[in-house]
């Protein structure tokens, strides 16, 4: 029965993204965060679902008129730059077979993303793309916090099987990342049941994150929950309701759970922890003697103990110190872009979304930063989806603001009185 409901389900968007080729876009992230086809049971698990649909978005974009230009913006150079970085890396990896399958394995997550920026060409499909994401993530994390609650926390939850988010501490960020997206998506709804529902479910995540024990979420949870009560309008509402729920939650939480959270204050004391910063170090002092070109992907097998960890330290040890200010800048000059953004647009009706999809995507990017500081998550999709919304929130932010100060010029123009040729004669002389 499942294997229908997905067969039905894939053939609906292979439809829809041949009608509408953004729609494949919206395909294309709901089968990469949620993978519905791996909850089946029978021959559709084994399917390349993923590719098909790829296959069907790719032509259709090259045939389709509804596509925009590339945006000129500097990331998406960027981007194709460390793309190109990577590749030669990856000639001098230590790891030649590893390497070049997780290069094209890097490849196989990047050119999707040319789709979005090309065939995402207006503010309601950016909309649309961010509420698939959150969906996607949401409807599984929701799932995962009912299973956590109803057992008392005991169970660690994971993420959908066959993603980048299926290990514990992965999912327990990617929930937390799809958080503000979430709230982006209450913000613009219209539906109250459904704007309720949206609000009901954060909660829920919360649970869920907390369950996947992972110490990073932990973390993650704190920095993003700060950030929401900073943005918060009712300050004074949302602080007791963080705190009450707190203390309701900590009651239901096994003390094995307190346990491994106490290990952030004796880290010097838990095993795991220190192998992660030998392991950070024996980056660190690879790097220093190979600082261009670092170890190649999945390095780590040569010249440490164990995985990296830390997106930080997988990017430099792997691809050296230019990659790693090429994908720094990335996350950096979007924050900053996401920070200045609102102050342009500040004052100018019609254009408050702005600083509420800005604030937002802000905390999910910060939700990243700290919570792969312990994860080796630097070629995640979620982060470049991240990245790209930004970039084409910009756009539309910036042509949106053009088009209102345009047409503010031309009534202003149209109310000025005109003048009679003697007042025009007269004008001219005090000039």
């Amino acid at each position: 029965m499942r294997d229908i409901v997905v067969l039905i389900f894939l053939a609906g968007c292979i439809i829809a993204a041949l009608k509408h080729p953004w729609w494949g876009v919206l395909s294309l992230a709901v089968f990469s965060y949620m993978n519905p086809h791996a909850y089946a049971w029978g021959f559709v698990r084994t399917l390349p679902v993923y590719y098909v649909l790829f296959l069907v978005v790719a032509f259709r974009t090259f045939l389709t008129k509804e596509k925009q230009p590339l945006p000129k913006d500097w990331r998406v150079k960027v981007f194709i730059l460390l793309w190109l970085y990577f590749g030669l890396t990856t000639t001098q990896a230590y790891m030649q077979n590893e390497a070049w399958q997780k290069y094209l394995q890097v490849t196989k997550i990047y050119i999707p993303f040319y789709f979005t920026l090309v065939l995402i060409n207006t503010r309601h499909k950016l909309y649309c793309l961010i509420v698939t994401i959150a969906a996607s993530i949401g409807i599984v994390a929701v799932k995962g916090g009912l299973f956590a609650m109803l057992h008392g926390f005991s169970a660690r939850v994971y993420g959908p099987p066959g993603t980048q988010l299926e290990e514990n501490n992965a999912f327990a960020v990617a929930m937390l990342i799809t958080i503000p997206l979430i709230l982006i998506w209450q913000k613009q709804e219209l539906r109250p049941w459904l704007k309720k529902g949206l609000l009901f479910s954060i909660p829920i995540i919360y649970a869920s994150s907390l369950s996947s024990w992972s110490r990073g979420a932990l973390l993650t949870m704190t920095a993003l929950t700060l950030m929401l009560i900073w943005n918060s309008k009712r300050k004074f509402l949302a602080i007791p309701l963080v705190l009450v729920g707190a203390f309701v939650v900590k009651d239901y939480l096994p003390q094995e759970w307190f346990g491994r959270m106490e290990t952030l204050e004796t880290y010097d004391q838990d095993a795991s922890a220190m192998g992660r910063i030998v392991v950070w170090i024996d980056g660190w002092n690879h790097t220093l003697e190979h600082p261009f070109v670092g170890c190649g992907f999945e390095g780590w097998r040569y010249i440490t103990e164990r995985d990296w960890h830390s997106s930080y330290v997988e990017m430099f040890s792997e691809h050296g110190f230019i990659a790693f200010g090429l994908w720094f800048s990335l996350i950096l000059g979007t924050l900053i872009s996401l920070t200045k953004l609102p102050k342009q647009t500040q004052g100018i009706e019609g254009m408050e979304w702005v600083k509420d999809y800005c604030f937002m995507l802000r905390a999910s990017l910060i939700c990243y930063m700290v919570g792969t500081a312990f994860l080796g998550l630097s070629y995640w999709d979620l982060l470049y989806h991240l990245i790209f919304i930004a970039v084409l929130l910009k756009k539309f932010a910036l042509e949106e603001l053009a088009e209102k100060t345009q047409a503010a010029h031309a009534v202003k123009t149209a109310n000025r009185p005109k003048l009679s040729p003697q007042g025009l004669i007269q004008q001219a002389k005090k000039v």
